[in-house]
């Protein structure tokens, strides 16, 4: 058994443990159940879930869910319109966030897929010293995308 100060108070039957605890208002709690013999700790449980519980709270509000950005292309977009999207890629990633940059094909454009491919291999080729490429061009439906992340430091 350990005390509240988790000073050790040694093996100590049930009966006696319990009445340890009534006495000093704590509650008995069994933390090492295969341990043998179990190891059993005197705290107050109320207290200690709460501080559990505000402990994890705070560990919530310190995480950042990634979000993922999209940029929309098409397979006719000029090059100097494809530039400016890449310089917009370039700050999302540099602000930690992820990006989606999906190629709509419009009609016969589904045709010729390699023109969108080609498209988005540039992008990432564009970006290699910033963002890396998290999944490569794949269709999905009538478009195709590729997702790029930011490189692990």
């Amino acid at each position: 058994m350990i005390d509240e100060s988790g000073k050790q108070m040694g093996i100590i039957p049930l009966g006696e443990a319990l009445r340890v605890a009534r006495s000093r208002d704590l509650d008995l709690v069994e933390v090492a159940p295969n341990a043998s013999p179990p190891v059993c700790r005197l705290l107050d449980y109320g207290k200690y879930v709460y501080e559990r519980e505000k402990r994890e709270r705070k560990a919530r509000r310190s995480q950042r869910a990634m979000e993922v950005k999209e940029i929309r292309l098409r397979p006719k977009t000029d090059d100097r319109d494809v530039e400016i999207k890449t310089k917009r890629i370039r700050q999302f990633i540099g602000d930690g966030f992820k990006v989606k940059v999906r190629i709509r094909f419009r009609g016969r454009e589904i045709s010729y897929p390699e023109i969108g491919r080609g498209l988005l291999e540039r992008i990432a080729a564009d970006l290699e010293d910033v963002a890396a490429v998290e999944q490569t061009p794949r269709m999905d439906g009538s478009s195709m995308l590729i997702i790029l992340g930011p490189l692990s430091k």
